[in-house]
Order: C-alpha cells, then structure tokens, then sequence
C-alpha cells in the first residue's frame, strides 16, 4: 500500500482528497484564537518593517544625510538580518520549542525598533535595521509552522493566512501612519506589536506536535485538549499524532543533504520554487519604495500609497475566506496572473511615458498596475507559499527544510529589494516586464509542481506525498 501511494504522489500534481474525518473538529477554542491572535503579533511586525522604509526615505535621507546608494543599504539590509534569522530559525524552533523562538525573536525586534528610534548615524540605522530583519527571518518561518500545528485541519488555511493578513496591516497600517508622523516615532510605533506578543506567549500553549516530538507525552495532550476545547474528545487526533511522531523516531536525526534525497524532492520543488518565485515576482521592491515609484511615475506618493493599503486589507481578508474554500492550487494561479498583469500595466505605463505618449493616462495606468499587483499578491501569492511549506513537510524535516525555504525567500528579498533603486534607473520599464514574465511563470509552476493540501491533516499529507510517512 505505502508503494502504490508514492506512486500516485509522483504521478498526479493534487493529493486526492481523503474523506477521512474520525476527529472533525468545527469550532476554534478560546485558547486556539488566543494562540493564533499572539502568534500574529510577529507578523505584524513583519509588515511594519517591510512598510517603514517606504514613508521613512525622505524624512531620513534629510534628517541623517544619507545618498540614494546609503539609504537602499539601510533598505535592504533588513533582508541581510532575516537571511542569518532564517538560517537559525528552523534548529531554533525545533531545540527551543514554536512559543520560545517567537519570544527570542521579538527581543531582536524590539531592541532594533529602539535603535532606529533614536539613531544618530547611519551605522545605528542599518544595525537596527538589520536586527529588526533578523527577528523577521526567525519569524517568517515560526509563525506559520506554529500555527499549523496547533489548529484543525477544517481550519488550518484560514487560520495560516492570518499571518500574511497581519503582514499586510502591518505594512499598510505603516504607510498610512507615517503619511501623518515622522520616522523617528514611527520606528517606535513599530515597536508596540513586539511587546504585546512577548507580554502574550506565557498565555499560549506550546505546539503539540513539537511536544510529541520531544518526548512530552502528558504535556502534549494538556496542550491538545486546550486547544481544542475541554468538552472535545481529542483521542483520534492525539493517537494520529503520536503514532507519526513514533514512525519519524525510529529514522535517524537528519542531515541538510537528507533534504535532497529523491524522497523529498516533490516538497523540495514545491516549497522553494514557491518562496523564489514569490520574491522575484517584485514584490519587495514595490513594498519597499511605494511612495518614490509611484512619483517617478508621476503620480502623488502620499495618495498612492493609502491606495495600496485601501486594496491590500481586504483582498488579504478575502484570501483568509478563501483558503480553505477554494483550495490553494486556484487561488495562487489566480493571484499570480493577477500580478503578471499587475506588473504588465506597470511596464507599459513607463513605456508611455518614455516615448512621450498618453502622458495624461499614463500615471493613472501605474497607480492601476501597482493596485492590481499589491491585491492579487494579498489575495494570494502572499500567503499560500508560507501555507505549503508549513505542511508539506514532516516534522522530522521541518528545521532543516523551513530554514532552506525561509533562507531562499529572504535571498531573493534582498537581491530585489537592494537592486530595485538601481533597476529602476537602468530601465523602469525593462523591470516590470521582468517582474511581469516571472508572474506569468508562477502560475505554470503551480499548475505543474505545487500539491493542494486542503483539508488533509498535517499527517495525511505526508502518506500521500512524502514516501517516509507510508513505511510500515
């Protein structure tokens, strides 16, 4: 049986749907909300630093005197913090458990927030920046696997995509407010979110499935039953659990070249194609200098950018309804053509531009295209990858292969977000036509690569897809 599931997994792109329901559960416990709610204070602060240096550049580039060159390090110097944040995040979480890993990132965050706040010289900006960025490496990857662990599998969707909705109010929310406020208070207002996921962790439980995986038997059916509320019977689910966790033990601790031995090689492609092509789809270089590119495209930056936070929201709150309706197979190919044509406008907008023609449209054609890219990227390219890797993965692998996604993802931010000042200089058209064909690619990878996970369990998705979890 477990030969003729492999072979089904290696034929078909989709998992069949398994109508196995033994432990259905419905409702969200007031502990499951609670958990979810603390957990994606760390993703808010993921937004708020993504959306900072967008409202910040000219109030810093005056105050501190900083060139083009000197402000796009301080930019992208994030990314160089979440690079080493993703490198540790995966043995982090797995050594120190999902709840103490999101506490030791927030320290980061929080003292990073403080250094900008008060900087004085570039140096103090871009340490800052950077360690802001490391907290943000380990929490791209904690937050998401922290959540799909803790909830139902009638949830799991919805309930993982909060992350990426809590990015986008974080983002949004920072270019609104620093229309009205300096940079200085903004950087401080950044560090309100860090404090309040600290103050909530004591308050969370601790994930189940790391608890089962360490030994914590008793602690890890406290934790489920809490979870699931105290009137639920959790036995099926627990045996599920704890059975999967005992077939993982009788393996071998895995090695980073395990990873990509064949077995893998389905979950390998899918989860680091996902993050490689989410990133260099544009989205960080459009996030990142929103206000300067919508007034190199001759359109007010202000206006612009509470715009994009007006269509991000709810397009990402559609995505959250979505998630676990739909599936996520249609929703990422509807999202990546929505930011290939996203991108496309945006290309032709500048190509107007350039040879001096629609001179009155053209600004207004940008401020589409850019909408356009920013929701349908909410509406799905923002969430679904973090989604996957967090359950295409057994739990055995998920250290060593969330910190390889977490690390390709971070790469390819840094690589846009550092060139995108000077790219846009080299050929603001050439760019988006770039960024439009790497959209337009997603969506044939989707179709191709990328399994849909919708309503399995973290443990079904493994016997179907990964050829560890199906060994007698």
């Amino acid at each position: 049986m477990g030969k003729h599931s492999d072979q089904n997994a290696a034929l078909c792109p989709l998992i069949e749907p398994n109508n196995h329901d033994s432990h259905a559960v419905s409702t969200a416990s007031f502990a499951l909300i609670l958990s979810t709610l603390v957990s994606v204070s760390g993703s808010y602060v993921f937004g708020t630093a993504i959306g900072y240096s967008s409202p910040s550049q000219s109030g810093i580039m005056t105050d501190l005197a900083l060139t083009v060159a000197e402000y796009s390090v301080f930019g992208s110097i994030l990314t160089i913090g979440a690079i080493v944040g993703a490198i540790v995040s995966g043995k982090l979480a797995d050594y120190i458990g999902r709840r103490g890993t999101m506490g030791f990132a927030e320290i980061f965050c929080l003292l990073g927030w403080l250094l900008i706040a008060f900087s004085k010289t570039a140096w103090w900006l871009d340490l800052g920046r950077m360690l802001v960025g490391f907290g943000m490496g380990v929490i791209s990857y904690v937050v998401p696997i922290f959540i799909a662990e803790i909830t139902p599998k009638q949830l799991r969707g919805a309930f993982t995509t909060l992350h990426q909705l809590m990015i986008c109010f974080g983002v949004s929310l920072t270019w609104l407010i620093g229309v009205f406020v300096n940079w200085r208070t903004l950087a401080l207002i950044g560090a309100i979110p860090c404090l309040i996921q600290l103050v909530g962790l004591p308050f969370t439980p601790e994930s189940p499935r790391w608890l089962a995986k360490n030994d914590q038997g008793l602690a890890c059916e406290a934790a489920l039953q809490r979870l699931r509320g105290q009137s639920k019977d959790i036995s099926a689910e627990l045996f599920e659990i704890q059975e999967y966790t005992e077939l993982l033990k009788q393996f071998r601790e895995p090695s980073v070249l395990d990873l990509f031995r064949r077995q893998y090689a389905r979950s390998l492609i899918a989860g680091v194609g996902l993050m490689a092509l989410q990133q260099f789809g544009g989205v960080n270089g459009i996030g990142f200098y929103v206000k300067s590119l919508f007034t190199l495209a001759g359109f007010s930056g202000n206006i612009g950018s509470i715009a994009l936070a007006a269509v991000q929201i709810p397009m990402t709150a559609l995505g959250v309804v979505l998630m676990d309706v739909s599936g996520r197979r249609p929703l990422l190919m509807i999202s990546a053509a929505g930011t290939c044509l996203g991108c496309l406008c945006v290309a032709l907008s500048f190509l107007f531009k350039d040879l001096q023609l629609w001179q009155s449209g053209s600004p207004m054609l940008a401020l589409f295209g850019v909408l356009a890219f920013s929701g349908s990227f909410s509406l799905g390219m923002g969430a679904i990858p973090w989604v996957i890797m967090s359950e295409i993965f057994p739990i055995n692998m998920k250290g060593l292969a969330g910190s390889l996604v977490t690390l390709v993802s971070w790469v390819g931010s840094w690589i846009v977000s550092y060139s995108f000042n000077f790219l846009l200089n080299w050929s603001s058209t050439g760019i988006f036509f770039i960024f439009s064909t790497v959209c337009g690619f997603t969506v044939l990878f989707v179709a191709k690569f990328v399994p849909e996970t919708k309503g399995r369990t973290l443990e079904e998705i493994q016997a179907a897809i990964n050829p560890l979890s199906t060994k007698n």
